[in-house]
This record gives C-alpha cells, structure tokens and sequence, in this order.
C-alpha cells in the first residue's frame, strides 16, 4: 500500500489534526527532523519517510548526475510514487491540513511536489532548496504558502536560483515568505524562528 511505500517514523495524532511530512537532506535518514517536527507542531501527526534512493551509500529522494544537475526523469518517478505516499497517509490518519518540511535535497523533493502536484500540500518549508530548471506554469487554481530559507553564501543554492523560485511560486498566486542568513548551506537559528511563526497558525509553537 503506498501509506508505507517508503521505509519511515510516524507519530499518529489526533483524527482532524493536520499532517506534517518531514523530509531529510542527503546522508540523513528518517530520523533526522523527526524529533523537531514533532515539537514543532506538537498535535499534529508527524510522518517522516526515509529517501529510496542511494548516492555512494548516503539516502536520497531521486537521483543526480552531478551536484545540481538532476536525473528529471527519477525526479519525476520519485514526486509521483512520494505524492501517493502523503495522500495515502493523509488518508489513513484522517488528517486535515497537510503540511511538509524539507531541508537540501528533501527541500528539492517537496518543491517538486508541491510544483507538480498543487493542491496537495497546503503549506511548506523549503530550507535551502534548489530547482535548477524553469518549472511549468500551473495551470489549476490551487494555491499554497510557502516559506524558503536560504543561506546568502549558499555554494549549493545559489541566490538567483533561490529567488527565481520564489518567484516562481509568487506568480502561481502562492503567499511566499523568503528568510535569508549570512552564511552558506547549514540552518540557522533564525531560519528555525521563521519556520516557528510560519507554522504558528496550524497549531505550532510560534
């Protein structure tokens, strides 16, 4: 069943309560964001899959050919089989309003999703996230709030790629919120504030 097609954590909420798909950077694993996430939005249920997919023995959601440039075709295999897998688990847990977080690659797979499949995921945060193609232009009404967090000296996301993302979201009608620091790919302690008051009006911690 696709509710446990990925090898993954799970902490059940309440029937109703919202859902909240965590989604590790490469070499991490299910646990990586787990336990944040579950204070983060401590009613909600936290399902948090681990990547299908390895580079050198390090877990990842779909496959690359070199650092920033993507197998579309694996991307496109890997944002299909993990769509089934969040509606399946919104399902099974009865959940309302879905939610994801994502960090580098796991950032990359959730944009995807949320590019591809609108509609799907009322809200997400993108840490340090990297499309490098020009996404489609989305042709249903559906919209979603999205918060990117970003690194000014970011050697893997570069700053114009993170901002034509933004945009790119901002021309679909989505409500996006960027968040910026001075250093390079690691997370910071304001990007975890942003990421607090962002998911503060779906029951978090803000």
């Amino acid at each position: 069943m696709s509710y446990d097609s990925y090898l993954h954590r799970v902490r059940p909420g309440a029937p109703g309560s919202p859902i909240l798909f965590v989604f590790h950077g490469t070499g991490g694993d299910e646990n990586q964001f787990f336990d944040f996430a579950s204070r983060l939005l401590p009613g909600a249920t936290v399902v948090s899959p681990r990547g299908d997919v390895s580079e050198h023995g390090a877990a990842r959601f779909f496959r690359r050919k070199a650092e920033g440039v993507y197998d579309c075709d694996d991307l496109a295999r890997a944002t299909e089989r993990m769509g089934d897998f969040i509606a399946a688990n919104r399902e099974r847990y009865e959940s309302s309003t879905v939610l994801g977080l994502g960090f580098s690659n796991g950032a990359n797979i959730l944009a995807n999703i949320m590019i591809e499949k609108p509609g799907l995921i009322e809200a997400g945060v993108l840490m340090h996230p990297l499309i490098p193609f020009q996404p489609a232009e989305r042709t249903v009404t559906e919209k979603a709030h999205v918060l990117i967090t970003a690194g000014e000296r970011d050697p893997i996301c570069p700053v114009p790629a993170t901002l034509e993302l933004a945009e790119y979201f901002k021309r679909q009608g989505d409500v996006v919120t960027l968040d910026w620091h001075s250093g390079g790919h690691e997370i910071r302690p304001n990007e975890i504030e942003a990421i607090k008051i962002f998911l503060a009006p779906y029951g978090g911690q803000g």
